[in-house]
């Protein structure tokens, strides 16, 4: 049993990660960062879900890149193959249920 207080959690450095759980080869952690991820493409899907704060998260489609802000409680779906980036607007806490070692 964990009970995990998202709000007070941070990391010593961006994107550093609390893993809560590892169901079968999907892991769920949770991720504190004040700076830029890069781009990347996951080898499977990815949930992502803002906790705190707000991230904008930059995503292409048919090489157009496009852009939307996510707000505390958005959650963001990136299917197999696609590429996106997420920018936090200041500090933020994000729950990412991914593949275990996907990027």
């Amino acid at each position: 049993m964990k009970i995990i207080r998202s709000k007070s959690f941070t990391a010593e450095r961006a994107w550093g990660a609390l893993d809560i759980a590892n169901m079968g080869g999907i892991t769920t952690r949770l991720h504190w960062t004040d700076q830029p991820y890069k781009w990347h493409v996951n080898d499977g899907e990815e949930v992502f879900a803002v906790l705190d704060g707000r991230v904008e998260m930059r995503y292409r489609e048919a090489d157009v890149e496009h852009s939307t802000v996510l707000e505390t409680g958005d959650v963001f779906f990136a299917s197999v193959g696609a590429e996106h980036v997420a920018h936090p607007l200041g500090e933020a806490r994000i729950l990412v249920i991914e593949r275990a070692g996907s990027v």
